[in-house]
């Protein structure tokens, strides 16, 4: 039966495809394809395990005392009956020849479909028997675990290659961690659901730079949709259709291919500079998580790489952290990606929504706290660690003798951040003088993501080049919003006025100053902003590689003298949204719009 699954729509396009879901687990399980050659291995590991807990069990039932209750034996002896049961061993082994799962997603696989078959029994006492299937199932997954990585999508030198079939997958989902949602880049996945998420949340961020149909917020998409349900992504409407009709589906499967077309004739525009009908050149640079992301952004046309996120370098380590010569040698290869374009490298933003899994510094500390969006993280995690962040400084100080490089502060608000910051940074250059080791001067900008910041900025213009405002969390942090948080996404607004002048004040003083500017946020990304910021005198937008063709059209489309008439008026309206789709792209407003 056909049902749909609303959510809120993070990447654009239509997906089809078969579910794949990743269960949550009371333990951390390692998702990845296995190649071909490893199947046999990987039944193997699975078969050692079920060994392993029967000699376990077995060991519990004779060591047990005599006054010990009845039952516990009985229940014991059901956990073995159940742990050699075809139904689950020999399913999971199943799923590991058929799909090439690793054998953890291959046992959570099929502890869904059992559950699921459980839940649908009418006998009560049947029925309260899958709580015996969860518990050996738990105790095998911990048994698999103890050598391996417990991430979701651990084993990423497989990179998804190893599945040998050919439908297509989707991926459904409670959650996925921006640095897991990094190992699927080159998988064989289509396109994601998940339960929970904003439309900002690093998660959906990622999504949108895969550039793949994602849903974020579905709520009941892990529970409602079952393994292998034919599944429709419309990440345009955020919508999931599950068992579509064959008119739906072949509807949909229409839409991927006018699409792909759209794509096709965007992408002739890679070549033609980004210029308005008036003359005035605009910079479009790439956002990048990873430097094996750089050739990309060097093949989309991008000007640039206007924000490196260095922490997705920090994760997926088992807490550990980079040294200094291994981020040296991941900036080099951006740096050297690029050839001869400039390269904006963030120092780690850690915290909030980015986590490092199991930190040795300080126990991660901002993990402990109520709201870690408003804890130790991004500059005041750094500067709490100076010795970590004096090396990833030198790390990026090394990269600039390769080509230009220009360094990025994130989440800067007080003074004396930026003092000790700047010190840093001194301390940092003189250590690589003292070594011998080249580098060249770098230009120094800080990240206008704080309201206190945007609202500081001649002091941020006068120990800073450049400032580059990070929309997402300015939004968040202006609009007291949670932006990972599905339940109060309707109220993250970015057309809200106070954000509009922010963005606007702070573009306005910048050029004043001679600074340089640009936006790094999603704003710079959405072409519905294009031409408002545009006619705010922003000359530097950096999005992910996907998105440069769309904007640069619109700006190819845009007439800045124009639009600079309407700035005023956008700005102090009450709905500056309803007035800017009146006066700029000529829809009647629904409600007028009174002067504020």
């Amino acid at each position: 039966m056909t049902l749909q699954v609303f959510g809120l729509p993070v990447s654009r396009g239509v997906a089809i495809g078969k579910a794949v879901l990743v269960a949550s687990s009371r333990v951390d399980v390692a998702h990845y394809f296995i190649n071909a050659d490893q199947v046999e291995s990987e039944i193997e590991r699975l078969r050692e395990g079920r060994d392993v807990v029967a000699r376990e069990l077995e060991t519990l039932k004779r060591e047990m005392p005599d006054d010990a209750p009845g039952e516990l034996g009985a229940l014991l002896d059901v956990h073995l009956l159940l742990l050699h049961d075809d139904a689950l061993t020999g399913a999971t082994k199943q799923w590991i020849v058929d799909r090439h799962y690793n054998a953890e997603w291959a046992l959570s696989a099929q502890l869904e479909v059992l559950a699921r078959q459980f839940d649908e029994m009418e006998d009560d006492y049947l029925r309260e028997r899958k709580a015996d299937v969860e518990q050996v199932v738990e105790r095998l997954l911990s048994v698999l675990a103890r050598g391996a990585t417990s991430a979701i999508a651990s084993g990423a030198s497989h990179g998804g290659s190893g599945w040998g079939g050919e439908e297509p997958l989707v991926l459904i989902a409670n959650d996925i961690a921006p640095a897991d949602m990094l190992q699927f880049k080159q998988s064989v996945f289509k396109g994601f659901v998940t339960d929970v998420g904003g439309k900002t949340s690093h998660t959906a961020i990622v999504a949108r730079s895969m550039d793949i149909p994602a849903i974020v917020g579905a709520r009941e998409a892990s529970r409602l949709i079952r393994q292998d349900d034919w599944v429709i992504i419309d990440g345009d409407a955020g919508v999931v259709i599950v068992d579509p009709s064959p008119m739906v589906l072949e509807e949909y499967r229409f839409r991927q291919r006018q699409s792909e077309l759209e794509r096709e004739r965007l992408a002739r525009l890679r070549h033609t500079p980004a210029v308005t009908l008036d003359g005035e050149r605009v910079e479009l640079l790439a956002n990048i998580e990873l430097p094996q992301d750089a050739p990309g952004a060097f093949a989309a046309g991008a000007a640039g790489v206007g924000l490196f996120r260095s922490e997705f370098l920090f994760m997926n380590r088992n807490g550990s952290l980079p040294g200094e010569d291994e981020q040296f040698e991941a900036y080099r290869a951006a740096v050297e990606a690029m050839q001869g374009l400039p390269v904006t490298i963030r120092t780690v933003d850690i915290g909030a929504d980015k986590s490092l899994e199991r930190m040795s510094i300080n126990e991660l500390r901002h993990e402990h706290t109520l709201n870690p969006a408003l804890g130790l993280r991004a500059i005041r995690w750094s500067l709490s660690e100076p010795s970590m962040f004096r090396m990833q400084l030198r790390a990026i100080l090394r990269a600039s003798a390769y080509g230009p490089v220009k360094l990025l502060i994130p989440m800067l608000a007080h003074r004396g951040e930026i003092r000790q910051t700047l010190e840093q940074v001194a301390r940092a250059k003189q250590q690589l003088r003292d070594a011998g080791l080249p580098f060249a001067e770098v230009e120094v900008g800080a990240m206008i993501e704080v309201p206190a910041a945007a609202l500081l900025m001649p002091l941020f213009l006068r120990h800073f080049d450049f400032v580059s405002i990070g929309t997402n969390d300015l939004i968040q942090y202006t609009l007291a919003i949670d932006r990972a948080d599905e339940n109060v996404s309707y109220l993250y607004d970015p057309w809200h006025p106070a954000i509009l002048k922010l963005v606007s004040d702070t573009i306005a003083q910048a050029r004043l100053a001679g600074k340089g500017v640009s936006v790094c946020g999603e704003m710079a990304g959405d072409s519905a902003f294009t031409p408002l910021l545009l006619a705010m005198g922003l000359r530097s937008f950096s999005m992910h590689p996907s998105q440069i063709a769309s904007i640069k059209q619109r700006i190819l489309r845009s007439d800045t003298q124009k639009l600079r008439l309407h700035v005023h008026d956008i700005l102090s309206s009450e709905d500056p949204h309803a007035r800017y789709r009146e006066l700029v792209d000529g829809e009647p407003s629904r409600t007028p719009a009174l002067a504020a």
